[in-house]
């Protein structure tokens, strides 16, 4: 393996370890806020401590989470400099403005509010304690939205002058509403609340099967299966959307994700098959006819571009293939679990039985819990779907990839590679025991004491 592709898998493994903790976080804080919400609706109640227990074994996890995806993320950004500096060379003068953008609102934004959401509880009022748990919540989508512009424009770039081989920005709202950009925003919002979803579905019925659920486990599974299926419909449509935004602006990543080896109008929909690039075929094919043109162009006669139109500028085909298909089918699976969570939850509503337990069976609480990183699972499978779908470019159909990678030895990149995956997998799996743990010993909150109360002290005069 060569310096690039070396590079190429470095990045991908500091990427998808950092974009798993962002894609929990960014739709948790609004959990939190719900919970938050609920707790102070309910004050007075007997629902009011659980409500409090489930936000304060969530904003844990939260923490925990936020931390590891800042720590990656900056790991991340490093690469920019270290292994492409002919990227930020040529295109410094996108990607550094509006990853500043993200600093100077989104994380100065979390900064402010995040200490008084973690260690304010008994120090300020509720109302206080709700809109920093909000601004951390606004902070962390924020985040999300100046990230997702940049990648966006890299996949499809608009509002730029080239001058003298380096990128320069002619107009700031078009490089930030690019034509992709409102599609993958939705989606990825989507995306997080889903992986959110079923982390606290999962967790949850964890700690139900273990028996080591509290007051708050009830509340947060049932908002969260609820969130679920309610998210899902919406991601088939954002998806579909995106879906034809892709066609538009980026047919080869289309024609590697469905396997078109040659144009052709009511192309089938290739189910599953083993597609061999160097053929120019996809062996075992399972097909259904014109429905992919059907799907992608919304007509069933439509012309669909092949890979033959993009000589020496598509994406290696059995990647994208084979992640979309595994995206696709967790979205799937989501979809049926969720939707029969909750028609669960729903016919039992009322009933004497949903007073004293939850009213999903045994076995709905063991998938819930076998479910419990199937977000991220999508999420990565996504992504790679996203940025190998680029290739061979960095800046899409300008800036080839291979043209701006670090000239530098083989072994040095390998060496750094093996050292990252080595702590990626540990870090993984403490973070995973320390969720279960959490899960499987929930601290219960103290008791909340006035924010205004002061210690009485003696006054001591003069003898």
């Amino acid at each position: 393996m060569d310096t690039l592709l070396l590079s190429r898998i470095q990045f991908a493994a500091n990427m998808s370890f950092h974009i798993l903790f962002p894609t929990i976080t960014i739709a948790l804080c609004w959990f939190l806020v719900y919970f938050r919400v609920r707790h102070s609706a309910a004050k007075g109640t007997p629902a009011a401590q659980g409500w409090e227990e489930a936000y304060y074994l969530w904003t844990k996890i939260f923490a925990l989470s936020f931390a590891l995806g800042v720590v990656s993320g900056i790991t991340m950004s490093f690469q920019f400099g270290t292994n492409w500096p002919g990227f930020m060379e040529r295109a410094g003068n996108i990607a550094g403005p509006l990853l500043g953008y993200e600093v100077l609102t989104a994380f100065f934004l979390e900064a402010t509010f995040l200490g008084i959401m973690l260690f304010g509880r008994d120090r300020v009022s509720d109302r206080v304690h709700l809109v920093a748990t909000l601004m951390v919540a606004a902070g962390t989508t924020l985040s999300a939205f100046w990230i997702l512009s940049l990648d966006s424009w890299m996949q499809t770039p608009t509002g730029y002058e080239i001058i003298d081989g380096r990128f320069h920005a002619s107009r700031w709202l078009d490089v930030i509403f690019n034509p992709s950009f409102p599609y993958r925003l939705v989606h990825k919002l989507l995306a997080s609340t889903l992986t959110a979803s079923f982390l606290i579905a999962g967790l949850s019925a964890w700690q139900l099967l273990r028996r080591t659920a509290n007051g708050g486990t009830q509340r947060a599974l049932r908002a969260a299966v609820v969130a679920a299926a309610v998210a899902i419909p919406l991601q088939i449509v954002a998806g579909d959307q995106h879906g034809l935004n892709t066609l538009e602006y980026q047919p080869a990543k289309v024609a590697a994700i469905e396997a078109i080896w040659q144009t052709e109008k009511s192309a089938p929909l290739t189910l599953f098959g083993w597609p061999d690039e160097k053929a120019g075929r996809t062996d075992y094919a399972i097909q259904v006819p014109k429905l992919a043109s059907l799907i992608l162009a919304h007509d069933a006669n439509a012309e669909l571009k092949g890979l033959n139109e993009f000589p020496n500028a598509h994406p290696p085909v059995a990647p994208v293939f084979w992640s979309f298909r595994v995206m696709v089918g967790m979205g799937i699976l989501m979809l049926a679990v969720s939707w029969w969570c909750a028609w669960t939850l729903w016919r039992r509503r009322g009933s004497a039985e949903s007073q004293t337990t939850i009213g999903l069976s045994t076995w709905q609480l063991r998938l819930l819990a076998a479910m419990t990183f199937s977000g991220w699972v999508s999420t990565l499978a996504g992504w790679y779907v996203t940025e190998i779908g680029r290739q061979p470019f960095l800046v899409y159909g300008l800036l080839r990839t291979a043209d701006l990678v670090a000239d530098h030895p083989p072994t040095m990149v390998l060496a750094t590679l093996v050292a990252y995956l080595a702590l990626y997998v540990f870090l993984l799996a403490a973070y995973v025991l320390v969720l279960m743990y959490m899960a499987g010993h929930p601290a219960q909150p103290k008791a909340q004491t006035p924010h205004s109360a002061k210690a009485a002290t003696p006054i001591r005069g003069p003898a």
